[in-house]
């Protein structure tokens, strides 16, 4: 059972090896959300029946020598597919008033075509959807998180204009389908990751190496098939269905090295080349100055005849401008950054674009995730910064989570990032910034990507090994499921109500 005096002790005791701030010993607010979340490739399964098509990381996955480690496919994963009732019981237990779930456009649309929709498909999700309604959990869904139909990445995928308009109709049969009981949607969740890793540096699906210029194609039709979507939900679905849709952004938080002006300028040009390479076109229209200056200089001297950086026309500035309800965001670590003295002139990518150097501190507690160190301040200095960017916009936490190495249920590290994150977001909240939910990273461990069932972010353990998925709370989960219920990061008797 957990007693979170007994955490308390605990806790003194591991900031003996990690840096811990003062709690903040305010409640969330009543309405503030707090949910987890996973993703239909991580998760699902059943990869190829009851009509699923295939997708761009099934083809990787199932590809000879498969990149991904130990030779990992999300094939079956942890079998959501078949579980769901499992893992909605599993929620309830938890208390969350929401649950972040993705829906894999080949499960309902096998080749990402309309011409043929899957009936079982679109039934696997109303049941899902059903399930939380009636349990009190709100769906929060997200339309694509990186898994693009194997017929379309054929064509070009992202890189293909075509895809704008296949998307907007995926979109519109969602709504169609389950807008009446869903009421945040996300169009696309951390295209960095899509656009950067799969087209960019090849490290993500559809492993395509195209540095400084498939990445850019690929932003340019994402941004421009959210922003239709986003138009088509106005236009047809909001007056009735009466629902949010958003993007999610992930970023890090860029501490400047220096006090130095040109390190403060090069952290800030890290934050606009990583989120506002996204945000500042949804909300003010445009790609960041920044960006568009650098790259054509770059590409100028590189011998281009323009900008490697796609330009929009007038009329797609306006028509993407303005095109976010919320912002989901994700952020799990932070970077130092100083101004190269190297721009490395004629590499064309966009890491080379930025002009940089990155690093992280070595006395910053590590995980087992080489790229995820916890740094906690970043959190609050990051939504600080969003709310000076771009006004008022409602934020929406859509990913915050660590990894372990799932060798034991008692995931200390796991509640001691949780503790000091959410004391960090519920600071930012005094500081005026406006957050109306977060959603920990994840539900329960899954399939990482090229990292395959190595790195455990679960709240809950899932034995791959077992042909039932078993899964099992860590100790976090006992102290998440206090969080939500009290929701209080401090003993209950020192918590006091929000002013």
């Amino acid at each position: 059972m957990f007693s979170v005096k007994n955490f308390v002790l605990h806790y003194l005791l591991l900031c003996v090896s990690y840096t811990c701030g003062a709690l903040n010993n305010k409640r969330f607010p009543d309405n503030f959300l707090f949910g987890t979340a996973t993703a239909s490739y991580q998760v699902e399964g059943a990869w190829n029946i009851d009509g699923k098509g295939e997708n761009n990381w099934d083809k990787v996955t199932h590809s000879t020598p498969s990149p991904v480690r130990e030779n990992a496919t999300g094939d079956i994963a942890c079998d959501s597919y078949h579980k769901y009732r499992e893992d909605v019981d599993i929620l309830k237990t938890l208390g969350v008033n929401h649950y972040r779930f993705s829906i894999s456009w080949s499960r309902i649309l096998p080749t990402g075509f309309t011409n043929k929709i899957n009936q079982d498909g679109l039934a696997y999700y109303a049941n899902l959807i059903e399930e939380l309604k009636e349990n009190n959990i709100e769906p929060v869904i997200t339309i694509f998180h990186w898994d693009t139909p194997q017929d379309l990445e054929n064509i070009g995928g992202w890189t293909n204009e075509v895809i704008i308009d296949l998307f907007e109709k995926y979109a519109e049969l969602l709504f169609k389908t389950y807008g009446n009981d869903v009421k945040y949607w996300i169009t696309f969740n951390e295209p960095k990751q899509t656009c950067q890793g799969g087209y960019g540096s090849g490290e993500m699906a559809p492993v395509i190496k195209s540095p400084g210029i498939g990445e850019y194609m690929c932003v340019h039709n994402v941004l421009k098939a959210h922003a239709k979507v986003w138009h088509m939900y106005n236009d047809q679905f909001r007056e009735n269905q009466k629902g949010h849709v958003g993007i999610t952004i992930d970023t890090q938080w860029a501490e400047p090295n220096s006090n130095s002006e040109e390190d403060v300028q090069a952290a800030e040009r890290f934050l606009q080349f990583t989120f506002g390479w996204y945000a500042n076109p949804i909300i003010n229209g445009d790609y960041p100055e920044v960006m568009k200056k650098l790259i054509a200089d770059r590409s100028e001297k590189q011998g281009f005849e323009k900008s490697r950086l796609p330009v929009f026309t007038d009329e797609q500035v306006e028509f993407i401008k303005g095109t976010a309800d919320f912002l989901g965001v994700n952020y799990y670590t932070t970077r130092m950054v100083q101004h190269t003295t190297d721009p490395q002139t004629m590499v064309y990518d966009w890491i080379a674009d930025m002009e940089i150097h990155s690093y992280q501190k070595d006395e910053w507690p590590s995980t087992a995730s080489n790229w995820l160190k916890i740094v906690p301040w970043g959190f609050r200095k990051l939504m600080n910064w969003l709310k000076a960017t771009y006004s008022d916009i409602p934020i929406l936490i859509t990913e915050n989570g660590v990894s372990e190495d799932g060798s034991s249920l008692e995931d200390d590290i796991r509640i001691y990032y949780f503790q000091e994150h959410l004391s960090n977001l519920r600071d930012a909240l005094d500081d005026g910034v406006n957050i109306f939910g977060y959603t920990a990273w994840s539900l329960m461990d899954n399939f990482e990507w090229m990292k395959g069932y190595t790195e455990k972010f679960g709240i809950y353990s899932v034995n791959f090994s077992s042909p039932n998925r078993i899964r099992t709370p860590k100790k976090s989960a006992d102290y998440f499921k206090y969080v939500m219920r009290t929701r209080c990061l401090v003993q209950e008797s020192d918590c006091v109500d929000s002013v």
